[in-house]
């Protein structure tokens, strides 16, 4: 099992070709640098696909997702180029559904 602390949104969008070099640089200029135990997520442009990266520690994880129908509900009205998430939130995100207004808990955050 590969742990994680702390997950990362990235809002601008990455190029889905993107191997696991291209990602990393990718996490260092938007995030200042790859720390143990967190994951960057990234999506397409179109919404559809979406690349996680994941440090564990000793090297970095790479892997992608595609929804075969509708689009990921991104980070399209952040004001930052980046946003954390608790594990509810990445829950909705993977599987398509809208994750803006759960918080920790189940905690309403957004209205």
């Amino acid at each position: 099992m590969i742990r994680i602390d702390e997950i990362w949104l990235a809002t601008e969008p990455l190029d889905m070709r993107a191997g696991p070099d291209t990602a990393l640089a990718r996490v260092v200029k938007v995030f200042g640098a790859a720390r143990p135990h967190c994951a960057y997520l990234f999506a397409n442009r179109r919404g559809n696909r979406m690349k996680v990266l994941v440090h564990d520690g000793l090297g970095v994880w790479l892997c992608a997702r595609r929804l075969n129908q509708g689009k990921f509900h991104w980070a399209g009205n952040w004001h930052d180029d980046r946003v954390e998430l608790c594990p509810e939130q990445v829950t909705a995100l993977v599987q398509g559904l809208p994750w803006q207004r759960l918080g920790v808990g189940g905690v309403i955050s957004l209205v």
